[in-house]
């Protein structure tokens, strides 16, 4: 009886087992993020047909949490040139940091420079406005333990605009956006970042255009062996409430504005 009872309980613990180890293998290695908060503001000068060279700045920060645990910004800038009405090359640069909200006063946990060079295409018809945009960027980062790394990034981004109330973005138009971008880095992952955008906006004036909106990026991570134990590919993504905020400078011209889309610079 003993002999029997014994059996019964191991074979009921090895049981247990075999349906526990599926449960423990189904645990995700990046648990879901808290939602968090971008906000955006940028200076423009738009080409135009009497002027072609312009130029941004933009100022960036993101927090872990919705507005708080601040823990990153982004200072950047370029200079572009309207090689004709739908075409535009752009040559930029900034520098990004990233910091751990709880340890605020230690530094920065990285530093990463950056400097890409862009072409945008833009397709209008009577509505709806497609904008198409091709990037490469090189970018250097120095890291707290006072290591450093380098890195090459290509990005494709098709972004999407609707007006409502009106057929084009001008002065006092209300306006949907939305875009997926993909980032690919030639040294694997070659699948390294999607991001997609949803938004509403409104164009002010002809300087001030707003924008409220959310963002969802996911990063993508190699299979690899690390002392020993493979680690599989694994995605931690995030997502985000979005608030950009526009000013467009304006040159005096005898010619009307062309209409200029209301693009996120990153």
């Amino acid at each position: 009886m003993r002999l029997r009872l014994d059996f019964t309980t191991g074979t009921l613990l090895g049981l247990l087992t075999v349906f526990a180890s599926p449960a423990r293998a189904q645990t995700p290695i990046n648990p879901a993020q808290p939602w968090g908060s971008w906000f955006i503001g940028t200076l423009q000068l738009p080409g135009t047909a009497e002027h072609r060279w312009g130029g941004f700045f933009e100022a960036q920060a993101r927090t872990n949490a919705v507005f708080r645990q601040y823990f990153y910004n982004e200072l950047k800038g370029g200079v572009s040139f309207d090689i004709d009405r739908n075409f535009t090359a752009l040559l930029g640069g900034g520098r990004y940091a990233t910091r751990d909200y709880q340890d605020w006063g230690a530094g920065p946990l990285n530093v990463e420079k950056r400097l890409w060079g862009q072409v945008v295409l833009s397709q209008q018809t009577s509505r709806l406005k497609l904008e198409h945009r091709y990037r490469v960027e090189q970018r250097w980062f120095r890291y707290r333990a006072d290591t450093s790394s380098t890195r090459l990034r290509l990005r494709y981004r098709l972004n999407a605009f609707l007006p409502l109330n009106h057929k084009t973005i001008g002065p006092k138009t209300v306006f949907l956006s939305v875009y997926d971008e993909l980032f690919l880095n030639p040294n694997g992952p070659v699948f390294e970042r999607n991001r997609v955008y949803g938004g509403v906006g409104y164009q002010a004036t002809t300087h001030v255009a707003l924008q409220v909106g959310w963002v969802h990026q996911a990063n993508y991570n190699l299979p690899a062996f690390k002392q020993g134990q493979f680690i599989p590919q694994n995605t931690s993504a995030k997502n985000n409430v979005v608030l950009a905020l526009t000013y467009r400078l304006a040159r005096k011209a005898t010619a009307p504005a062309p209409e200029r889309l209301p693009s996120q610079q990153d």
